[in-house]
């Protein structure tokens, strides 16, 4: 169990259409507990967006890598500063992902930070955090 990565899950009455527009446009739900800021974009592949949060505690830089119209989207951390740990760069090579798909009439949205998992220094702190913006998430998609 030690390496498995994070993941969350929920399910929605939106339309896979609706949830990928808004999983795009990480200002929409990547935001609102830590003081956030974004800047760059995150909408094709290859675009950029940098997040800080916390006052500065958080800053990490995002790429698209992989795109699949109302299915799928990815992206790979390509800087990572968490001041908090004594690694700062831990998240540096993870990806942020998120799959989207029908079954028995709901869409499906399936979360996973691949390569954050029990063993590193953030995985505590980290996963708290995501669970609390991805439940903000499921309750706009409802």
């Amino acid at each position: 169990m030690n390496n498995k990565d994070y993941s969350f899950d929920f399910e929605t009455s939106r339309t896979p259409n609706q949830c990928f527009k808004t999983l795009l446009d990480v200002r929409k739900w990547w935001t609102g507990l830590y003081g956030e800021e974004i800047e760059g974009s995150s909408e094709k592949i290859n675009d950029e967006f940098s997040f800080t949060a916390g006052n500065g505690a958080h800053y990490t830089r995002q790429r698209l890598i992989e795109l699949v119209a109302n299915k799928k989207m990815v992206w790979q951390v390509t800087e990572s500063n968490l001041s908090f740990l004594k690694n700062p760069d831990e998240w540096v090579g993870t990806k942020i992902c998120f799959e989207i798909y029908q079954q028995e009439g709901k869409t499906q949205v399936s979360f996973i930070h691949q390569g954050l998992v029990p063993k590193i220094e953030c995985y505590k702190g980290c996963a708290g955090a995501w669970t609390a913006y991805l439940e903000n998430l499921a309750k706009l998609l409802n």
